[in-house]
């Protein structure tokens, strides 16, 4: 198990039945395990609810896997991730059962930028031992953000768990040596249940800050999704408030990792 701070104090006996009639008949149970592991109860984990909970694993994982063999396009996978994100959660009675002030005085809860935990799903009979996407959760501090940063070659969607957040995107248009030129697609405020997504294709720059705390983001990705481009998997961080250009672009300056962090974490 990955080290995600905070557990939940043992439930009083009173409580066990709510929460056992919760795990039968609710999906986002049964994914409150598997995407934040033990920081909810075990019972959680209920034996009518794996059912539900596999079959969206498995199409959560059939739309990485049709991405990699360019079966689909990125654009028809955003579109199908944040349906699956959107539609078959619900975080209110999810976060019920969460203890998110225990986190936010978890020493890893950093002071700048997000801090990124890793969870693992349960072994279920039913679904494949190595899933083509990868999963992490973001801790921020208000105030903190997931720096301004475009992809190479990764579709990557996000959830939002908890808090608020102001929440930008940016078309990637063209690439110069120095300097990347970006078109602003999305700036709004993203609340609970709320998500959004990053291909090559379609709002590839992404940038979010918490408005309140704690706040936590579920992410998950699709690395090398066309196996025959050249470019490594990675991060690109970018300056948005460039040089503005003509129908709305802009040319954001390519900064490192300590700048992003000094400027934007």
């Amino acid at each position: 198990m990955p080290d995600i701070p905070g557990n939940l104090d043992t439930p009083p006996e009173s409580s066990l039945v709510t929460r056992r009639d919760f795990a039968e008949k609710s999906l986002q149970s049964l994914l409150a395990v598997s995407l934040l592991d033990h920081l909810c109860s075990a019972d959680l984990l209920a034996e009518k609810v794996k059912p539900t909970a596999i079959k969206w694993l498995n199409e959560v994982n059939q739309a990485g896997l049709d991405l990699k063999n360019q079966k689909t396009q990125a654009v028809e996978w955003q579109q199908q991730i944040e349906n699956l994100l959107s539609t078959q959660i619900d975080l209110k009675e999810l976060t019920d059962f969460i203890d998110f002030d225990k986190i936010l005085k978890h020493p890893n809860f950093v002071d700048n930028g997000a801090r990124s935990h890793r969870p693992r799903f349960p072994r279920m009979d039913g679904i494949p031992e190595r899933l083509v996407f990868g999963q992490q959760i973001f801790a921020l501090r208000k105030g903190r953000s997931v720096v301004p940063h475009g992809h190479d070659n990764m579709a990557t969607a996000f959830l939002i768990l908890k808090g608020n957040f102001h929440g930008r995107h940016y078309d990637r248009v063209e690439d110069e040596q120095d300097h990347m030129i970006i078109r602003p697609t999305i700036d709004g405020r993203f609340g609970p249940g709320q998500t959004s997504s990053v291909s090559d294709d379609k709002d590839n720059v992404h940038w979010f800050k918490a408005e309140d705390e704690p706040a936590f983001i579920f992410n998950l990705h699709v690395l090398g999704v066309n196996p025959k481009s050249r470019k490594r998997t990675s991060r690109l961080y970018v300056d948005p408030f460039g040089e503005k250009l003509n129908d709305g672009l802009v040319r954001a300056h390519l900064i490192d990792y300590k700048e992003s962090h000094t400027k934007f974490g």
